[in-house]
């Protein structure tokens, strides 16, 4: 179900779902790691809107300012993270503007990394929310083990010294909605309320993006009821392909048939109400095949089809590698059955 899915609207705190993208991606490259200290600078400090009061000069580490970003909304603590990985704001949304061209978010341009600005030249869509999303918690669905918090405390320890500082979670589907898994609420005067929720129910993964809601509270009921209908019209078809697959005749080498195995498990969602219990599996696969062959090398398909339309395939890869044989191999291998 989608209304307006490429409108351009100001996207507010949501904006921090690329933050958080950049973040993950930073942190699997080894560019920076979870325990690093990052230090609070001037201008990191200075942000207004939703913040944990992150003090100049206080040291927090990468894991806290993730969880002060996803549970808190901190517009320092993104704007310090950013900072950290590409050395200032405006050379990290230079990342962010890449990596959402990159991922054909052709509706979407940042000019600051935490949604705080009212700029009529930062804006995005609820489908380009959505790709990013997707890739968030696709790529790193460790970003669950933040967004699912509801509160927690954080220590500040500054030249007064140490104080605690609750982080309380933005996104009340947490608790209103049973499935849910994040991911980003955000709000301005311009942007209005705004919402990128996931949840997951039955194994299916499910993203909703509602935008310029008009209050608080109508963004999360909205986002419930996209779920809910989403969950309402899907299905999900999973084949794990773990049983053993007969070898294909091989010619051309000693080696008289090549073992093959799935390449890996099929999964396919549904969102049409369709029987998936009807769905057939078929193969494209060689009588036999000429040597010489290697391992990982496609053999064929598993193709799968419902109501005789294909939805799918997986690759059927070869085990093992096998060499093409010459005639002096030949040769000695029929001497040496002979002397057997």
């Amino acid at each position: 179900m989608k209304k307006n899915a490429t409108e351009r609207r100001s996207p507010a705190s949501i904006t921090k779902i690329m933050t958080l993208l950049l973040t993950f991606e930073a942190l699997s490259e080894g560019k920076i790691d979870l325990t690093d200290s990052v230090i609070t600078s001037d201008y990191a400090a200075g942000m207004g809107g939703s913040q944990v009061y992150l003090e100049s000069g206080e040291v927090q580490t990468v894991e806290t300012l993730i969880k002060c970003i996803t549970v808190a909304s901190a517009n320092d603590a993104s704007v310090a993270i950013a900072e950290y990985i590409a050395g200032s704001e405006g050379a990290f949304v230079d990342l962010m503007n890449n990596k959402a061209v990159s991922l054909g978010m052709v509706d979407t341009h940042f000019e600051d990394c935490c949604g705080l600005t009212d700029s009529d030249s930062h804006y995005s869509s609820a489908k380009d929310v959505a790709i990013m999303s997707r890739e968030l918690i696709t790529l790193y669905p460790e970003v669950f083990d933040y967004t699912g918090i509801w509160m927690e405390d954080i220590t500040h320890v500054t030249a007064r010294g140490e104080s605690v500082f609750t982080l309380s979670s933005t996104n009340k589907l947490l608790k209103t909605y049973p499935y849910t898994t994040g991911l980003k609420t955000g709000s301005t005067s311009k942007a209005k309320f705004c919402i990128s929720a996931t949840a997951k129910k039955d194994d299916i993964e499910m993203i909703a993006v509602v935008m310029g809601c008009e209050n608080s509270a109508d963004r999360f009921t909205e986002a419930a009821a996209l779920l809910n209908y989403g969950y309402s019209v899907s299905s999900l078809y999973v084949d794990e392909n773990l049983y053993t697959l007969d070898a294909l005749e091989v010619t051309g080498a000693i080696v008289k048939e090549a073992d093959i195995a799935y390449s890996g498990a099929f999964r396919y969602l549904d969102t049409e109400n369709r029987d998936i219990s009807q769905i057939v599996k078929s193969f494209e696969l060689p009588e036999k095949v000429e040597a010489p062959v290697e391992e990982g090398q496609v053999a064929g398909y598993a193709v799968y089809s419902l109501n005789g339309q294909e939805i799918g395939r997986t690759e059927i890869v070869y085990t093992q590698t096998i060499d093409a044989a010459s005639l002096w191999d030949f040769y000695k291998y029929a001497v040496s059955a002979f002397l057997l």
